[in-house]
């Protein structure tokens, strides 16, 4: 082979390199345009329209085109999904001819903090015909996330003594037009802070789930402890708002407040009834006893107390304050320094004391199945200083004990008065009435004469396994179980029928008999823990609730 042919070949061979990559670079700038259209600035959760645009700028065909769409991150998906699409060639209507322009729509809710950036992105590939390169782009697009409209906020006073119990508020309320959902708030203590309670219960004293939040829905997290510090020290509480997606905690909003340690000057205690925590029962009389010490280092003058009773218990026109002005039916009540020498002069050290009267309500409304639980609450204001008394206040249980002889449950038999030697039989019916806290472990009791038996007939028949008699005590027992706020109240009370048999004595002749002793129902409150009990009369052959049998045909002949 001679030099000219191989200087042929070389040129050749060059020319056939340049000639591959400069088709393959002529394919791989320009021939496609992608974009992606969308809103710019959106609200947290409002649904935003991508619109992915593709141009086929080129001469040549692009063949076997491929879309992959990522959604900003967190995203909520119309149907679910992990945030990520792929769209094959068939889905995207095969090959893309020159000049030829396409657009595909996806659509998201974003979710994330105010002023937060989020990226949505495309990526395209495609083959030029008669190549088996693929050539990848990639673009991108950024809204951002102009309004969170969630409410989040601190309800904590500015100043607190140290050591001293502190109860505080988070508050969250949604107006967002799509529900939010798997909402879980945070808060960080400062240092020095005693976690005591919170209402609702919390996960681990610092998380609580709130689940799903609908537009114009909110709530509160109430947090008790104590904080302590040095006097001017200011101890700084933060809280986060955030949703769970896909195991991780997505921040929606922050809250942050700061509160001073100062110096105490007062130490206000309460006492009901002699009792520093009384736990009062419908309809009792409570003696308030409010004492307040000067715990500082200077003399205390011309101090105003005024106090506020909540809750629903409360009695207002049974209020009596001696030195205190109000009027009748009034919750709250004012105690100057003019009538009350204690708030005239308190040197430190001393002690002072105020003192008023009221009346629970024997019973009061119940609202709403969710009224449950009933405190009586006194808030004290002395001075620059505002403290919070919250006492339990029982249930409140009855028991109805009523016997027939005419009926429509059973029908009964026999001689009416009763006669010696004969049997007669009444139908008992017991009703069981709960008011204001769910009730755990109900039983109503009560005792048979020895002429006096169960003729075995119970209704309803759910019941029939509840009641026992014991044969030796003659004691008989209902079983109720548990009993829900309101039951009996507000909807069906438990009920229970059974027959009894009288056989009267010749002792019993001339005198009505007793059919069956006191009833009482008994159980224990889960609000407070104390076991509750009320009674219903014995009754007699007199029958008082039958209105078909006189006082006469109850006497024995």
């Amino acid at each position: 082979m001679n030099k000219f042919t191989v200087v042929v070949i070389l040129i050749a061979v060059t020319v056939g390199i340049a000639g591959f990559y400069y088709y393959q670079n002529f394919f791989s700038k320009g021939d496609l345009r992608l974009e992606i259209l969308g809103q710019e600035e959106a609200d947290l959760l409002d649904e935003v329209k991508y619109i992915v645009k593709y141009k086929n700028n080129g001469n040549t065909e692009l063949e076997e085109p491929e879309l992959i769409f990522e959604f900003p991150q967190y995203s909520i998906l119309e149907n679910g999904g992990n945030g990520r699409i792929t769209k094959n060639s068939e889905e995207l209507g095969g090959t893309i001819y020159p000049g030829e322009e396409r657009t595909i729509t996806f659509k998201a809710r974003l979710l994330g903090k105010e002023g937060e950036a989020k990226e949505a992105k495309a990526t395209f590939s495609y083959r030029p015909k008669n190549l088996k390169t693929r050539y990848p782009y990639s673009t991108v697009f950024i809204t951002v996330i102009k309004k969170v409209p969630l409410t989040f906020e601190f309800d904590l006073p500015s100043k607190i003594d140290s050591g001293k119990e502190l109860k505080f508020r988070l508050n969250y309320f949604s107006n967002t037009d799509y529900p939010l959902p798997n909402l879980m708030a945070q808060v960080d203590y400062p240092a020095d802070f005693e976690f005591v309670k919170s209402v609702p219960n919390s996960l681990d004293q610092s998380e609580w789930d709130i689940g799903l939040l609908n537009k114009a829905e909110g709530g509160r997290v109430e947090i008790t402890g104590k904080l302590r510090g040095g006097v001017g020290e200011e101890k700084v509480f933060y809280a986060k708002l955030g949703s769970w997606q896909n195991g991780e905690f997505v921040l929606l909003k922050e809250a942050a407040r700061g509160i001073n340690i100062i110096k105490p000057s007062l130490y206000i205690t309460q006492y009901i009834n002699n009792s520093p925590e009384f736990i009062a029962d419908p309809g009792d009389y409570l003696h308030y006893e409010i004492y307040f010490r000067n715990i500082g280092e200077d003399t205390l003058t011309d101090m105003n107390m005024q106090i506020s009773l909540v809750g629903s218990a409360f009695d207002f026109n049974t209020l009596r304050a001696m030195g205190g002005v109000y009027e009748v039916g009034d919750s709250s009540v004012l105690w100057d320094w003019r009538s009350v020498s204690d708030l005239q002069l308190l040197y430190p050290q001393e002690e002072g004391k105020i003192e008023f009267w009221i009346n629970l309500k024997d019973s009061w409304e119940i609202k709403d199945i969710n009224d449950k639980n009933p405190t009586i609450k006194t808030n004290i204001y002395l001075s620059q200083v505002k403290e919070e008394f919250i006492n339990k206040v029982n249930s409140k249980m009855e028991i109805s004990q009523r016997a027939f002889f005419e009926d429509e449950v059973f029908g009964n038999t026999g001689p009416i008065p009763p006669q010696v030697g004969q049997n007669t039989t009444y139908t008992v019916i017991w009703q069981a009435k709960n008011y204001y806290s769910e009730m755990k472990n109900v039983k109503v009791k009560a005792t048979l004469p020895q002429s006096v038996r169960l003729s075995g007939q119970i209704f309803p028949e759910e019941e029939e396994g509840k009641l026992t008699f014991d044969s030796d005590s003659r004691e008989l027992v209902w079983n109720i179980g548990d009993m829900l706020v309101a039951q009996g109240v507000a909807n069906q009370a438990p009920n229970i029928a059974f027959q009894v048999s009288f056989y009267p004595s010749p002792s019993q002749v001339g005198r009505t008999a007793q059919l069956i002793s006191q009833a009482e129902i008994s159980g224990q409150d889960q609000w407070t823990n104390e076991i509750l009990a009320a009674q219903a009369s014995a009754v007699d052959s007199s029958l008082p609730d039958d209105p078909n049998v006189s006082l006469l045909e109850g006497i024995v002949q």
